[in-house]
């Protein structure tokens, strides 16, 4: 469990899978996929989520607010295996409701979980990506002190050819930059 301010990180418990499934099912925090998620098909991501905190330790863990105990989405490590150039590797990642977008919770509970990856993990580099359309998620990882090399920009092999999300951007944050000067803004 990793906490802030403002959040707690933790395991995933059976009471966060209807609120995980609405905000996959909803159609603008899903903006920046290729679709929206079934009920079923969310309760498999936790299933699988689940699974990779199990078997190394870290994940994308729920997040919720510390002061009330309400599920507001999710962040953490995923370990990225598809094809690219820049794989295998650990993927700062966050998913949010709507109803928590615009507090700096994204970058908050990022923030944690970077410095998770590095402190305790003993990770030397993380990166994030997304849509080159998804310029909101790009600020967050601005936040964070990631660096953007648009040589590492590349078509992501799990979203159809043609479709406009194929186009992705890179992200990457070395121990090295992370242990330097950091922005301290939390929006």
């Amino acid at each position: 469990m990793l906490t802030t301010d403002r959040l707690v990180l933790r395991r995933w418990r059976d009471g966060d899978r209807e609120p995980f499934a609405a905000l996959n099912g909803d159609p603008e925090v899903m903006e920046f996929f290729v679709a929206t998620m079934t009920r079923e098909q969310s309760d498999a991501f936790v299933e699988v989520i689940e699974a990779g905190i199990t078997e190394r330790g870290h994940g994308m863990w729920a997040v919720e607010l510390a002061e009330t105990g309400e599920f507001i989405g999710c962040a953490g490590l995923l370990y990225q295996t598809f094809d690219a150039h820049f794989t295998p590797a650990f993927e700062i990642a966050y998913r949010f409701a709507r109803s928590a977008w615009g507090h700096g919770y994204a970058t908050e509970a990022a923030k944690a979980a970077v410095a998770y990856a590095f402190e305790q993990v003993g990770l030397t580099e993380i990166v994030s990506m997304t849509a080159v359309l998804n310029t909101r998620s790009q600020a967050v990882m601005g936040r964070l002190g990631m660096s953007h090399d648009p040589a590492d920009d590349f078509d992501h092999p799990r979203v159809p050819p043609g479709h406009p999300l194929r186009p992705h951007v890179l992200y990457r944050l070395s121990i090295d930059q992370w242990r330097g000067p950091q922005p301290t803004s939390h929006t």
